[in-house]
């Protein structure tokens, strides 16, 4: 919430997806029971229908009328706009480029075409937009679909999926995936828009997104995948997987999971439990020694993190952790080809987690599968890992080579000389 002279800016969840609206002030409200925002003549900030993410810019003015956020999708490049609240306008500043996508062409680099642009008439959502009034902003959606559904999880509860594609990738039952999960702390995960993404995505790559419980949402979403309720995440997160391989988007032996942080502890958990449901998997500095970790008060996130998985000095709570824990759970069998990055430097998790795991799996699973599960560590960056935006390219260009051989795609690759 931010309040200004004249205007108080609300920012809600409407059926998962993020809002923000402005309320005029002073209210003329004479009432002692609870007033419904839409009593308030609210303004709904007009946003494309492919969003994924807002975030308020620098609003520090107090007596300004102009709000000013940042757009974003997994198909549409980051735009500023500056909504005016008294006026009920928005007028667009800027949106990022990308190289050979953002210009009016016929084709990008592997002839995919892209007509793309996208224009914002009258919000169904606010009444006092002029008709005829329009923003026009560059958008992918043509050429890749954006959709969000819902999938039923092992108790009911509908897990928000966002799944990104090539217009052409649609319901081939071949078509290779990467599910991306977090679910902890009451973040939301990321769905902004990612360039990396369409050296993916133009190669028939499905991407898609689970909202588990434990992450950000409307209601009790991060309460109901905390604690004693964890498990609820891992469920929510195999629940998406099997729906992306039973509802044709995805093959069953080309879906791919990755996890960073405290995600690759949902991820890790997952394989324990279904062996087989990924092909590959991509562990990112993650939290996978729980049990001892949190055994530890003298690291810096042990006691803070009390509150999001339990006290194992309790023993109720060391029960249930144990139960999930990625490292504890390691069992014999067929696991997938695993890429796992750590930081030496990493003050949030231990390398040591990462290199323990990997050993672990390699000691009690069989030995093709051992060989294809490999340990990455960054000897001098941080959790975060080395900035700079060519080391970045180095380490997205590593991670996709990866999934590209752990899908047996590699002679196709260099059949269509893209490598």
């Amino acid at each position: 919430m931010d309040i200004f002279h004249g205007h108080l800016v609300l920012s809600i969840q409407q059926k998962g997806l993020p809002l923000f609206c402005s309320i005029d002030i002073p209210m003329s409200v004479n009432s002692e029971q609870p007033i419904k925002l839409e009593n308030l003549n609210p303004w709904f900030f007009p946003v494309p229908s492919c969003l994924c993410s807002i975030v308020a810019g620098s609003n520090h003015d107090f007596m300004s009328s102009i709000y000013r956020v940042v757009i974003s999708s997994p198909v549409m490049p980051d735009i500023i706009v500056d909504y005016d609240m008294g006026k009920r306008e928005l007028t667009i500043l800027h949106q990022e480029e990308v190289v050979g996508l953002t210009e009016k062409a016929e084709s990008d680099s592997y002839g995919v075409a892209f007509p793309f642009i996208f224009t914002i008439t009258k919000s169904k959502k606010d009444e006092s937009l002029e008709d005829g009034q329009q923003q026009s902003w560059t958008d992918l959606s043509e050429a890749f679909s954006c959709e969000r559904i819902e999938v039923v999880s092992h108790d009911g509860f509908m897990v928000p999926l966002t799944i990104v594609r090539s217009q052409k990738a649609k319901h081939t039952n071949q078509s290779p995936g990467l599910l991306h999960g977090y679910g902890a702390y009451g973040e939301v995960l990321d769905k902004s828009w990612c360039s990396d993404h369409i050296c993916l995505l133009s190669r028939g790559w499905v991407l898609a997104y689970a909202d588990v419980r434990g992450g950000g949402g409307e209601g009790s979403l991060h309460q109901s995948g905390t604690r004693a309720c964890k498990m609820n995440s891992i469920y929510d997160f195999t629940a998406c997987g099997m729906y992306l391989v039973n509802e044709g988007f995805v093959h069953k032996n080309k879906l791919a999971a990755i996890g960073c942080s405290a995600g690759g502890l949902l991820v890790a958990a997952a394989i324990n439990i279904y062996h087989s449901l990924f092909s590959a998997v991509i562990l990112k500095v993650p939290f996978l020694d729980i049990c001892n970790t949190m055994l530890n008060p003298c690291l810096p996130l042990t006691i803070l993190d009390y509150d999001e998985f339990g006290d194992p000095r309790n023993q109720a709570d060391f029960e249930i952790i144990h139960h999930y824990s990625p490292y504890d759970n390691i069992t014999q069998g067929c696991y997938p080809s695993v890429l796992v990055t750590a930081s030496f430097h990493d003050s949030r998790v231990g390398v040591w987690e990462a290199a323990k795991w990997v050993a672990q799996v390699r000691e009690k699973t069989c030995p093709t599968c051992s060989q294809s599960v490999i340990l990455k560590t960054n000897m001098s960056g941080g959790h975060f890992g080395e900035g700079g935006r060519y080391i970045h390219c180095e380490d997205v260009a590593f991670e996709y080579a990866f999934l590209i051989k752990a899908m047996g795609m590699l002679d196709d690759e260099k059949q269509s000389h893209v490598l």
